[in-house]
């Protein structure tokens, strides 16, 4: 047993915490692929939302489970998605990235007595973004129950100001490669700058209305929860650039550089409503970000295109007011992670990290080095997905790679 799975139950135990209340947690096994009984088990792991019962039919994974003879289990993530309790609201004491882990290792012994596996099997992690770092985690504190794991897109390092964020998006909007410009970047920073001077300003109801806000922003608290929103539109297109459907760096600059549109601001505000709107999950994400993670994307620098009230400020603001977190415990929380998973140098093998040079979330990951691979062109997450015709070579040539590595 981990000292991580031995110190939460000896806490338990001794009373130096709650008691968690019971809940139910959600997997999927898919045996089409195994070759029993020595085949691997590949484990897919679920992050900051709910998973489909499909997760296991498609993707690279299953891909991968098909090349290896692996048996395919998915487990979704505490608390997120349909793994609740039986009020269907969770105590939020009991989420947390380490009860993720020592759910995966109550998980692995229930599989390997239901399916007669031996105690030494070859058990491989997966996970895209946060479920990534979770992936990488787990072979961290976990070795010898997870063999090896591919961490995509994976933020191990936590940072309470996450200001690159939007450096590596104003370099997407302003590459050719990807459909962007120096056009499209300058016309989205002078919507955004439009947006500042109008939320400085007197008439902040026409503000309200081009956005179809429930009301007119005249709190501080309010605008910049609107300037983080639009932004939020923006960024989206270049994390996960067409693999979602019409959101890419190419269809938004197309957008905001069509002078038939109207003025940049109004183009902003015509791409903000066409987002669809936040899930449930969305709480307890903030949740985790201000008790583990940070990832706040402020735009203090110069070549962040976005709003100027996008302040780590205004995001920290959040914790305190949803939560009752202080802004000095968010950055204790983030100084604990770091030191617990050792943040961009976890000092563990077998994993791999795979990011895309596209993904602004690669800032945060292991890149370079025999335990790192970034695939030019690619976006978040997007070696797992299943192939699209527009993939980029890279990612089409490192899919293939890795179904014999």
């Amino acid at each position: 047993m981990s000292r991580l799975l031995l110190l939460l139950l000896v806490q338990m135990e001794a009373g130096a915490q709650p008691r968690p209340p019971p809940f139910s947690q959600r997997f999927w096994i898919n045996p089409e692929f195994w070759q029993r009984p020595a085949g691997p088990i590949f484990l897919l792991l679920g992050g900051e939302s709910g998973m489909a019962p499909g997760v296991l039919s498609r993707g690279h994974v299953a891909e991968l489970a098909r090349a290896h003879g692996a048996l395919l289990a998915a487990l979704e993530h505490r608390f997120y998605g349909g793994s609740r309790g039986p009020g269907g609201d969770p105590d939020l004491r009991f989420l947390s990235s380490q009860q993720a882990l020592a759910d995966l290792a109550a998980f692995r012994l229930h599989v390997t007595s239901a399916w007669g596996l031996s105690p030494n099997h070859t058990w491989v992690c997966f996970g895209g973004s946060y479920a990534g770092a979770l992936a990488a985690w787990a072979r961290l504190k976990f070795p010898h129950l997870v063999s090896a794991a591919v961490a995509s897109s994976a933020p191990v390092r936590a940072q309470v100001d996450f200001a690159g964020y939007n450096r590596v998006v104003s370099a997407a909007l302003s590459s050719p490669t990807v459909g962007g410009s120096p056009e499209c970047l300058g016309a989205v920073a002078a919507a955004f700058a439009a947006l500042d001077r109008r939320l400085r300003g007197r008439r902040l109801a026409g503000v309200a209305w081009d956005f179809s806000c429930c009301r007119t922003p005249r709190e501080p608290g309010d605008r910049e929860l609107l300037a983080e929103n639009v932004a939020d539109v923006f960024a989206g297109a270049v994390q996960y650039n067409g693999h979602r459907p019409g959101d890419s760096v190419a269809t938004l600059c197309r957008a905001m550089t069509d002078g038939r549109r109207g003025s940049p601001s109004r183009r902003a505000a015509v791409q903000a409503l066409r987002r669809p709107t936040a899930g449930a999950s969305s709480r307890l994400w903030l949740y985790q970000t201000c008790t583990e993670f940070g990832f706040f994307p402020s735009c203090r620098d110069a070549a962040c295109p976005f709003s100027r009230f996008q302040t780590l400020r205004a995001q920290l603001s959040l914790c305190a007011d949803v939560f009752g977190i202080a802004p000095a415990r968010v950055r204790a929380a983030v100084a604990f992670t770091n030191a617990f998973y050792g943040a961009a140098h976890p000092g563990t093998g077998r994993v791999l990290f795979v990011n895309g040079a596209l993904d602004p979330w690669r800032v945060l990951s292991v890149g370079g080095g025999p335990s790192g691979v970034l695939i030019a062109g690619a976006s978040h997450c997007a070696d797992m997905a299943p192939p699209r015709p527009g993939d980029p070579p890279a990612l089409r040539a490192a899919r293939q790679a890795w179904l014999w590595r």
